[in-house]
């Protein structure tokens, strides 16, 4: 019941920070910059999984994790001038932050033997929320894009 409540407080909060991240990028950064802002954002909330790894000293995670940041990497880089591709990567890192939470919590193995490491208690819910609605935004936005 603990978990429940939290996981639901960092949804709520996930929901907050997507608002507020939307709002202030489309009201004071130029349109031709917008994907670019979020297409660096989504290479440093990748590497944030690099200091996890890290902080929790898990050895093994390493190869795991430092492909994903990589792909993530190249995702947003792309993202910049095909915003399909950050749409794309904003959604996939929405869901491996939910493998992260699912692998934590429920015990299940969903990296097929791959050592993943630890994240914060109910970073992945939040993450992932953030990561949806910036995905469903960007879909909205990338129109206004590709006219600039």
């Amino acid at each position: 019941m603990a978990l429940a409540i939290i996981m639901i407080l960092y949804v709520s909060i996930g929901v907050l920070a997507a608002v507020g991240s939307m709002y202030l990028s489309y009201r004071f950064v130029p349109v031709r910059y917008e994907s670019a802002l979020y297409s660096v954002f989504l290479v440093f909330i990748a590497a944030f999984y690099l200091a996890f790894t890290s902080y929790f000293g898990d050895e093994s995670a390493w190869r795991l994790e430092t492909t994903a940041v990589v792909v993530f990497a190249i995702l947003g880089c792309l993202g910049i001038r095909l915003p399909i591709l950050l749409i794309a990567g904003y959604a996939l890192h929405g869901a491996w932050d939910l493998l992260h939470e699912i692998h934590q919590h429920s015990g299940a193995d969903v990296f097929v033997g791959r050592q993943a490491t630890q994240v914060p208690l109910a970073y992945g819910a939040f993450c992932a929320t953030f990561d949806l609605a910036v995905a469903a935004y960007l879909v909205y936005r990338r129109k206004a894009w590709l006219a600039a």
